[in-house]
């Protein structure tokens, strides 16, 4: 049991309703548009594909939020290309664009689809591929809208530590080594006494 399913059972003790992705989600792949590198205008627009943005550009074919997953060539099939978009941002063909309908937050989605394992709903060899009709079979849990809330509000407190540590760590580890070669070099430094 991953994290988002553990908090729906401490949450939900009664259990929650599934339901299919198609049924819960609309789908919004007939916007996308792919542009090749070279005939990119370059802009401020995030240009999304499988494996997240690829590119700035100016012009969008999506605003609001979305959940994108990638339809192929997402890096690690493991943890499968998911990303959360919020404004106006440019959809390659290598991504589904969906959005949760009045009664699935689109973050709660992101957070389920974070964890959830695709490798069965993939077709195709080294290249997997997630057809739009796979992945509409997907299952989704519908806790109700106040405990989806309170998951992503749990959820978000947690990526935001994570991001700080993340962040910190690096600073911290490079104020560490400065120190240490601080007082390694006043511990081997000898003065010539005149």
């Amino acid at each position: 049991m991953n994290k988002i399913e553990k908090l729906i059972a401490e949450l939900c003790p009664d259990g929650v309703e599934w339901k299919k992705l198609g049924e819960v989600c609309e789908i919004e792949d007939n916007k996308r548009k792919p542009v090749a590198a070279s005939k990119r205008i370059s802009g401020e627009i995030p240009y999304y594909g499988a494996n997240n943005i690829q590119d700035y550009v100016d012009g969008f074919t999506h605003n609001g939020e979305y959940v994108l997953i990638a339809e192929d060539g997402s890096k690690d099939l493991k943890n499968y290309s998911i990303q959360y978009v919020s404004g106006k941002f440019w959809a390659n063909n290598h991504i589904h664009v969906v959005k949760g309908k009045e009664f699935l937050l689109n973050k709660f989605l992101f957070y389920y689809l974070k964890t959830f394992n695709f490798i069965p709903f993939l077709t195709g060899g080294e290249r997997a591929k997630l057809t739009k009709e796979n992945m509409l079979k997907i299952p989704i849990p519908l806790p109700p809208l106040s405990e989806q809330e309170r998951i992503v509000a749990i959820l978000d407190k947690f990526d935001a530590l994570v991001n700080d540590i993340s962040q910190g760590l690096p600073a911290e580890l490079e104020a560490r080594r400065k120190q240490y070669e601080y007082y390694r070099n006043k511990l081997l430094t000898f003065r010539k006494k005149k």
